[in-house]
């Protein structure tokens, strides 16, 4: 089957969360015989900043928007399954209308929302944004998260269907590796600052370091510079993939800390979560609905609903049972949380699914709406 995929990017992980979830889906899915064309705008300097240079699993455009978009759309039409990606960044309106042009007797087209709970706030905050109307002409709606809440709130938009395929693991890009003493500490965390993850850093991470001054503290990713911190946390800027491992085997411990609309939502594992634990790391996560879903509470995650708990693990488990802790995550996510079962998934979906015609829809009316706890 031939995929011609709209996304972020495929080659930089720079400003792109979803780059492990992009690898590892679209790797395991050329392995079961798909032909994968990945389309990325030359945005945000990621270019400038690739991580992966070689790509034998996909066939990768890089493209200027909004220029090139039309003879990519030609391309497009001749494969048998056209998928457009949530924040592409460029020209997304633009393109979450023009991909169902594709659609015809031999081509499907499908919006896979990698972060479903902001595309459903804004939708619902905005009546008249262009995508609501669109969501029941797409053959499918794929997630990354979110569960049965978010399952059920594209359903109630129209959705003809709508799956989660949950973030998963990669045991041949994240592993573990030798510790580095260059970046030992008790706790890294690793996440660019955003709007609606700040405070939570600062509630979670922040405040464990104010509360322990004596521990040692990493704090990697993009847009911390300018923030005043601790004395003893340690910013590191950007983690690119391949670092991803050498900081997770050298902290004692990882902090994973959800952006608050995932927070909100539940059941949306990032990334983080599954590259720590492909380097069997000691996680702690904060509380989100739906964490038992993936892992067991204190024997394979230990979840922290404020700073004193981060602190109370970090003085009360030993090393030893940290590695154990990570040991078993490991296990884990090899068993149940690959991406190869998540491509699989995928692929079931897919092959099950009927052909179906689709209408052009009336907006959904007032009382269909559908609040994204509900």
């Amino acid at each position: 089957m031939n995929l011609f995929v709209f996304g972020s990017s495929l080659t930089s992980c720079y400003w792109n969360g979803a780059a492990t979830y992009y690898r590892g889906i679209y790797k395991n899915l050329s392995r079961l015989g798909y032909r994968v064309t990945f389309a990325e705008p030359d945005a945000y300097g990621r270019q400038n900043k690739r991580d992966l240079e070689k790509v034998d699993y996909a066939d990768v455009r890089v493209y200027q928007s909004p220029r090139s978009i039309d003879a990519l759309l030609a391309e497009a039409c001749h494969a048998d399954l056209v998928i457009k990606h949530s924040g592409v960044g460029v020209d997304d309106d633009l393109l979450e209308r023009q991909v169902l042009s594709c659609r015809s007797e031999r081509t499907r087209v499908a919006f896979w929302d990698v972060d479903a709970p902001a595309t459903l706030a804004r939708v619902e905050a905005d009546r008249g944004d262009p995508f609501r109307v669109l969501i029941p002409c797409y053959d499918f709606i794929f997630t990354y998260g979110g569960g049965t809440p978010v399952v059920k709130h594209y359903e109630h938009l129209g959705a003809r269907s709508c799956y989660a395929i949950y973030n998963g693991l990669d045991p041949e890009t994240h592993h573990p590796v030798a510790a580095d003493p260059a970046v030992q500490c008790d706790l890294a965390f690793v996440g660019n600052r955003l709007p609606d993850r700040e405070q939570r850093v600062q509630d979670f991470f922040v405040g464990a370091a104010e509360l322990a001054p004596q521990l040692s503290f990493i704090l990697g990713g993009e847009g911390w510079n300018a923030r005043s911190l601790p004395k003893n946390v340690r910013w590191i800027g950007h983690v690119g993939t391949r670092d991803h491992n050498r900081i997770n085997c050298s902290a004692r411990m990882v902090l994973n800390i959800n952006r608050q609309s995932m927070a909100d939502v539940g059941f949306s594992p990032p990334t983080r979560v599954f590259e720590a634990a492909g380097a069997g790391a000691c996680l702690i996560t904060d509380a989100w609905t739906g964490v038992e879903q993936f892992f067991t509470l204190g024997s394979e995650i230990l979840v922290a609903h404020s700073a004193g708990d981060i602190v109370r693990y970090l003085r009360e488990v030993s090393p030893e049972r940290a590695a154990e802790i990570g040991s078993a995550m490991r296990k884990r996510a090899l068993q149940e949380h690959s991406y190869e079962l998540r491509a699989r998934q995928f692929h079931a979906i897919v092959k099950a699914t009927p052909w179906r015609t689709v209408e052009t829809p009336a907006e959904p009316s007032v009382d269909s709406r559908m609040q994204l706890d509900a």
